[in-house]
């Protein structure tokens, strides 16, 4: 399965451009922030509710299901409405109020793995889904912090296997997002299925 998209949704023809281009790519999904939690509050946050209008009509026009994320308990509802899977990323993956309201959500979660977060971290962040009802959960690695400067995070291949043999949830990879460069995409990528 391919999820693909821009970074954060900035415009209506930005979206369907890209949409169209990862649909005839092979893509299933389309991944796009309407709401995008910065390190600096004066950064670019998100087009918050609009971005979500902005994704059901993308949805509309190719018919590729909408994964994105939602940042808190007030915007979760409006994500549930818009998206087929409702994504916590990093920055989020231990907000536990946020995490719970996630278990009694009716639509499948994407749990990102967090910044410097142990495999067990991942996986106790999953139980706090679950233990609200929601047994729908993709875990994802999404690259750690580390020392190393030639790729924006590393990705922890090694988390994938780890993952596997400690549980039944599935496990993606962002290899986009760990790399942060275009020339490490592809590699990273054929690491992640390599690991299965």
């Amino acid at each position: 399965v391919v999820m693909a998209g821009p970074w954060a949704g900035e415009s209506l023809e930005q979206c369907l451009e890209a949409a169209r281009a990862v649909k005839a790519a092979g893509a299933q999904f389309f991944r796009a922030g309407a709401y995008k939690p910065r390190t600096s509050p004066y950064s670019f946050q998100g087009l918050e509710a609009k971005g979500l209008e902005i994704l059901r009509t993308v949805r509309e026009a190719t018919g590729l299901l909408i994964v994105t994320e939602a940042i808190d308990n007030e915007s979760i509802a409006l994500v549930e409405q818009a998206a087929d899977i409702v994504q916590i990323g990093a920055r989020n993956m231990q907000n536990f109020s946020l995490l719970k309201r996630a278990g009694r959500s009716s639509k499948p979660i994407l749990l990102k793995r967090g910044m410097s977060a142990t495999v067990e971290e991942l996986l106790m962040a999953a139980e706090y889904i679950t233990s609200e009802g929601n047994q729908r959960i993709i875990l994802c690695e999404r690259g750690v912090r580390t020392f190393a400067d030639h790729s924006r995070n590393t990705l922890d291949v090694s988390a994938i296997p780890a993952v596997q043999a400690l549980s039944h949830l599935p496990i993606i990879a962002d290899p986009s997002h760990a790399a942060g460069r275009r020339d490490q995409v592809l590699p990273l990528a054929r690491a992640a299925v390599g690991v299965g």
